[in-house]
């Protein structure tokens, strides 16, 4: 339970649904998440190195900022001041670099167990040959 102003209540919501809290099948998730953590606990780690170096491709490209030091997930959130989230978004899923705008100017790139160390690279190289 939160209360707050209107302010905080809203942002809680976008953050509760950004987070996935929007589902009315919690339970599906939950148990998603339950065995993952009881069938893949040592590949989360390969996961979130993996966020890591996607994390510092973003900070490195020229056109997105990521606080890489606060990358401790599988899940990175890169800035993208100046530039529209919308159309990075698409001109990544055309070179097939899946990411998912969050706002006008913030991106949402999360790994998972689909995505090997070749395709980290992979889209770290795109990341960084993109022209905006």
């Amino acid at each position: 339970m939160i209360a707050g102003n209107r302010e905080l209540i809203a942002d809680s919501r976008r953050w509760r649904k950004i987070l996935g809290g929007g589902m009315r099948q919690a339970g599906v998730l939950a148990a998603a998440g339950i065995y993952a953590l009881e069938n893949n606990r040592e590949r989360l780690v390969e996961d979130h190195d993996h966020a890591r170096a996607l994390a510092e491709a973003l900070d490195r490209c020229g056109w997105a900022e990521v606080e890489t030091e606060r990358v401790e997930s599988n899940i990175v959130f890169a800035k993208t001041p100046g530039f529209e989230a919308g159309a990075i978004e698409k001109k990544l899923a055309d070179r097939g670099v899946k990411v998912i705008a969050t706002g006008p100017e913030e991106l949402r790139l999360v790994t998972s167990l689909e995505v090997g160390p070749d395709q980290i690279s992979e889209a770290c190289r795109i990341i960084s040959e993109l022209e905006i």
